[in-house]
């Protein structure tokens, strides 16, 4: 005989609840009733009355097993829902009950100076308005669902469009984070966000945004006026639509780059958003630019990637893909445009876009996306139908007049650089005498194209931490840090760490110095331990398995910075689910948790490249349990540093070397 209990989320704050005796909805599993199958459909019953009554949402079954009337869940994902995620003990059920602070009024949040930020787009009224109204709209459709004229499918639209899931433990609000640029005043209301509507921290995404993982529905419109404020939005953060437009981190700072993208990625943040066309797409649409000739941006992985480009006049055009992504059919975008004028890149941009919305399967969500699209009707057929799309759009009409790009570009203020030696005596003295500084220098800097500036970036990924999260103290201190040294401006790179673009070589020690104990001092960019890892089975309600744990345990075996200096650059990343959220398929190491018969087991990819030579990883052979997989990357590590040729990367002795005696290694008999 079976025994089940019936979980949900409470509507108004998104909490785990369970059904108990008497109807009502409790916060801990042990005050559950427990149904056998004859009493099951009766127990239905009464949880639909509930989400009639609007007390609950998302109603669903566990299985369990009733030891001396303590209920045990038999799936991982029911257990981590009664005690909350396995890798925050102060967080969920287990935390115990705390009394929560009040919320201090809207008024109390800090308003943004409005200084003319460098490096951030500068908005104007009606720009400012338009995130008003829309925050008030969203206002009015959350009192609307709670006073039941709503339904949760009806609701389910608006709160996706801007950017409120329903996750495991609760909701999760997705930020926006344009281009992955930020202001410190930004910054500094992100922090306000986390510590008064969140539970302290944030957690920064794969596509350059913030996610909140704690919020209250009822709290929602508040966050999103607070948000406003700052000019801070989370409009098309979910939904099948055009989403948060990606690029490089380094954008108009990077020693390498021919063309500023973040214009360019402005322009179509503006066309995209609220686009009456392509709202409701047949599913979610992805784009990244980059003005590199050195891809940071995974361009060849997105749904369109864009290329901005100098021909031999010096004039911007664009080099275009379309077709790429990952997810259950991971995919290598199609170049479908070897060079496009800049007065032409919206009218391609939008024919790209007509022709997917009309042939998209909207059938099977699972050939939903334009790379299904592109490999069904072949890339020739596709290229073909864009162009003749293009050929008959009016060329006046969607012209991207000069005047409109240098309009935009103004709203761009650039730093007040000195003019500053190539050499600094001071960087250099500090660098020749401190063996922890130069170890960061290393790892955690980048070329700039200003002489005696640098780009410093912040790892988010100290041994044992978890990727991605940042606590409200540490992004006041990062809004602080930079506006002591980088003009008030910070970037999200999409590796989920945090970036200091305009730092001057004479003030890169003192930098560095202001970061100790703050656990954004790791020199490990590039790394072994600079992990992508979604949040997995301990928040994602669409997981198959844990992400971060592994993360965790991969970094803390390889915590000896020297090993790590010694292994050199590597790229590793972790998926929860098939669904890629951390990228599995093209890091040089790739792993995805899945779930085989209840049980965490987790696929390794090899190979896989995000940059200009952009591929998709190859499966390695059987998947390996838990308990293994940090063994296993250590072997696969194991036999690139035996196998190398001096100074080569592992994804390049992987290239040369092939996959077999990676293989061999790892299934080796009495392995």
């Amino acid at each position: 005989m079976s025994l089940s209990v019936i979980s949900a989320n409470r509507l108004t704050d998104g909490v785990a609840v369970w059904l108990n005796e008497a109807g009502d909805w409790v916060e801990r599993v042990d005050g559950a009733a427990v149904f056998d199958d004859a009493a099951l459909d009766a127990a239905r019953l009464q949880a639909a009355e509930g989400e009639k009554r609007q007390i609950v949402v998302a109603v669903a079954e566990a299985p369990v097993r009733l030891d001396d009337q303590t209920r045990t869940p038999l799936t991982r994902r029911e257990h981590i829902r009664t005690l909350g995620p396995s890798v925050r003990s102060d967080l969920g059920k287990q935390s115990g009950d705390r009394p929560e602070p009040p919320v201090p009024p809207v008024s109390a949040a800090p308003h943004p100076r409005r200084r003319a930020n460098a490096g951030i787009y500068n908005y104007d009224i009606e720009d400012r308005d338009f995130l008003k109204d829309r925050a008030a709209v969203f206002r009015r459709q959350v009192e609307r669902r709670i006073a039941g004229e709503l339904t949760e499918e009806e609701f389910k639209i608006f709160r996706l469009m801007n950017g409120l899931y329903l996750q495991l433990h609760g909701y999760m609000l997705r930020v926006a984070v344009p281009y992955g640029v930020l202001s410190s005043d930004q910054m500094r209301q992100l922090a306000y966000v986390a510590r008064v509507y969140d539970k302290g921290y944030g957690h920064f995404t794969t596509r350059q945004n913030i996610q909140f993982n704690w919020p209250k529905l009822v709290d929602t419109p508040d966050i999103l006026d607070v948000l406003a404020d700052a000019d801070i939005h989370a409009i098309q953060t979910s939904g099948n639509c055009i989403r948060n437009v990606t690029t490089d981190q380094f954008a108009g700072a990077a020693a390498d780059e021919v063309v500023d993208p973040r214009v360019y990625a402005e322009i179509l943040r503006q066309w995209s958003t609220d686009h009456p066309e392509f709202t409701f797409l047949p599913r979610k649409f992805k784009i990244a630019i980059t003005g590199s000739p050195n891809d940071r941006a995974a361009v060849r992985l997105h749904d369109i990637g864009v290329l901005a480009r100098r021909n031999e006049a010096g004039e911007v055009g664009f080099e275009i893909h379309a077709g790429g992504g990952l997810g259950r059919t991971p995919i290598v975008a199609t170049k479908v445009r070897d060079w496009l004028a800049v007065p032409d890149f919206l009218r391609y941009m939008e024919a790209i876009l007509r022709v997917y919305n009309a042939l998209g399967r909207r059938d099977n969500l699972y050939k939903a996306r334009i790379k299904i699209l592109v490999r069904e009707t072949r890339p020739e057929r596709f290229i073909a139908m864009v162009e003749e799309e293009f050929a008959a759009m009016d060329p006046d009409a969607y012209r991207l007049e000069p005047a409109v790009v240098e309009a935009i570009a103004r709203r761009f203020v650039a730093p007040d650089f000195q003019s500053l030696p190539v050499v600094s005596d001071r960087f250099e003295a500090a660098r020749a005498g401190d063996a922890g500084f130069a170890a960061w220098v290393r790892t955690n800097t980048h070329p700039h194209k200003q002489p005696g500036y640098v780009s410093a970036v912040l790892s988010l990924k100290p041994v044992g931490g978890i990727p991605g999260d940042a606590t409200d103290a540490q992004m006041d201190l990062v809004a602080d840090l930079a506006d002591r040294y980088s003009f008030g401006e910070v970037r999200v790179a999409h590796e989920q760490n945090l970036v200091l673009p305009h730092v001057r070589l004479d003030d890169l020690y003192a930098l560095w110095q202001s970061l100790a104990g703050s656990g954004l001092e790791t020199a490990n960019i590039g790394l072994v331990s600079d992990i992508i890892a979604c949040p997995g089975m301990d928040y994602c309600a669409l997981a198959t398995a844990r992400s971060i744990p592994v993360a965790q345990r991969i970094a803390e075996r390889f915590a000896d910075m020297d090993r790590q200096h010694d292994i050199g650059k590597v790229t590793l990343n972790i998926s929860g689910c098939i669904n890629a959220c951390g990228h599995h398929h093209i890091g040089n190491i790739g792993i995805l948790g899945l779930d085989r018969a209840g049980v965490e087991a987790y696929q390794i990819t090899l190979g896989g490249a995000a940059d200009d030579h952009a591929a998709v990883g190859t499966i390695i052979g059987p998947s390996v349990s838990y308990e293994d997989v940090v063994d296993a990357v250590e072997t696969i590590l194991n036999v690139y540093v035996a196998r190398r040729d001096p100074g080569e990367a592992f994804v390049d002795t992987y290239r040369r070397l092939g996959i077999a005696p990676f293989k061999e290694a790892l299934y080796a008999p009495g392995k």
